[in-house]
């Protein structure tokens, strides 16, 4: 299931980086997002980041290799593990007047036919708020 998503918010390119690549504050102002272990990959600028989401009663890790490359301000994660027969997205921060044109891009599969009929359509509505979160916590740490 793909999904695209893009925004312009008033914030240079890099503290949009900056923001995204803050796996461990993700608790704090993701929603549904109740822990974040994020290790060290082979390379420096690739961690192993495993997050636990919780929906209602249903509570669901997994883990994603999250590259950063500073040189053209984007941030990849593919899943390693998990639910997810494949997820793979990528953030793209690039200049635009005075701010920045991000760009959110997601495709994903659930392994289990039957869950996936529920939760494919709930995680992928959920893109839109979690796009939303990340707009607001820039506002609150960069100022509007």
């Amino acid at each position: 299931m793909k999904r695209y998503f893009e925004r312009h918010v008033p914030h240079l390119p890099e503290k949009m980086l900056e923001l995204v690549a803050d796996l461990e504050s993700y608790p704090e102002f993701i929603p549904n997002c109740r822990s974040m272990k994020v290790r060290p990959a082979e390379k420096e600028n690739a961690r192993f980041a495993t997050m636990t989401l919780s929906f209602g009663p249903i509570t669901q890790g997994y883990t994603s290799r999250v590259t950063k490359n500073t040189d053209d301000n984007t941030i990849t994660a593919k899943a390693t593990d998990g639910p997810f027969a494949y997820l793979d997205s990528v953030w793209r921060f690039e200049k635009e007047g005075m701010g920045t044109r991000v760009r959110f891009e997601l495709d994903f599969k659930i392994s289990n036919p039957f869950i996936a009929a529920v939760a494919e359509p709930a995680f992928a509505a959920k893109q839109e708020e979690i796009m939303n979160a990340f707009v607001e916590e820039a506002d609150r740490r960069y100022g509007k």
